[in-house]
């Protein structure tokens, strides 16, 4: 097809689009109030499911938000209102929470099922523009979604709407992870298909480097360990002892500190330098809580060690992350130490 534009400087509209949906979402931001934090009250306190419904890409966008609901512990399922109009509105229970969406809040075939949802004894949260339309006026809970504008040419196709609706349906599921205590243990039970809920379920000596690791002994003088953690590529020297013991970790913020507090020497032995007692993993800890450790210590390397305290390898928070597989580069394990 031929292009009839009078542009063609893509690169730029689509910086225009993301503009103006950036634009929207800054807007949506400065409208949230306390029917946000209402609607969040009654979807926590809910002991049914969460029914997401709409219609066209509202209706998509519904789908998007029952499935990061149900996912991140939220029982959720999505709920067209035309189908609900034809029997499926059989599914649901006066526990449950409605969650409807419409940009206009006029979808006759939304409206049309809200009274019959209403008469079952359900809560009804509506996202709408529009706070004073038929469907805010059947809801019992409306939290406003209004962008400025659409971000297409012709200011018609849902564009900055939906992807303000996606984000609110996101802010909602985090704020129940958040009352919820949803943590990373319950997200691998609910994604044990999942790359990283599969990386969160192994141990930490499936995921961690064994071969070329950054080590030096324990009577290595600082100069070596400089040597090694310059060519390791890993911010992290493990020091050990003639039996490979862990003694110590010399990291890029140890040299940092060392060299603000004074002369440089680096003549120095590495064990006046070297950090003392560090952070370690255990050979079959779980993944899950190395990632903690990490998280809470702003650690983004651990060595990890057997139960004689003997190093045997390092992972990097990457590894757990799945940002894919780092190469030492750093001297072998055997080769420096002495």
């Amino acid at each position: 097809m031929e292009c009839t534009s009078g542009r063609t400087d893509w690169v730029n509209i689509a910086r225009e689009v993301l503009d103006t949906e950036i634009e929207g979402l800054e807007a949506v931001k400065g409208q949230l109030s306390e029917t946000f934090a209402t609607a969040v009250t009654a979807m926590a306190g809910c002991s049914g499911r969460v029914v997401v419904t709409g219609v066209g890409k509202s209706g998509l966008v519904g789908r998007k938000i029952a499935a990061t609901l149900s996912s991140t512990g939220t029982p959720s399922f999505f709920l067209h209102p035309v189908e609900g109009a034809h029997g499926d509105m059989g599914m649901l229970r006066d526990e449950d929470v409605i969650l409807a969406i419409s940009n206009s809040g006029g979808t006759d075939e939304l409206n049309a099922i809200l009274p019959t949802l209403k008469s079952l004894g359900v809560t009804i949260i509506c996202m709408t523009a529009h706070t004073t339309s038929d469907m805010a006026r059947l809801s019992d809970i409306v939290i406003e979604v209004a962008v400025p504008r659409e971000a297409c040419l012709i200011g018609l196709a849902p564009t900055s709407s939906t992807t303000a609706q996606l984000a609110v349906g996101d802010a909602l599921a985090v704020c129940l992870m958040e009352w919820k205590s949803f943590g990373r243990d319950d997200f691998k039970k609910f994604h044990p298909g999942g790359s990283l809920g599969q990386r969160l379920a192994s141990s930490v000596d499936q995921l961690m480097h064994c071969e070329g690791l950054p080590v030096v002994g324990s009577d290595a003088s600082l100069h070596s360990a400089l040597e090694v953690l310059n060519s390791g590529g890993l911010g992290l020297v493990a020091i050990v002892d003639d039996e490979t013991v862990l003694k110590g970790v010399l990291s890029d913020g140890d040299v940092r500190r060392e060299v603000c507090c004074g002369p440089f020497d680096v003549t120095r032995p590495i064990g006046e330098v070297m950090t003392l007692s560090p952070k370690r993993a255990n050979v079959g800890e779980s993944s899950a809580l190395v990632l903690d450790v990490m998280e809470q210590n702003q650690i983004t390397v651990l060595p990890v060690v057997n139960d004689d305290g003997v190093l045997v390898g390092m992972v990097h928070l990457h590894d757990l992350l799945g940002k894919g597989a780092l190469r030492f580069s750093g001297s072998g394990l055997t080769e420096n130490v002495g």
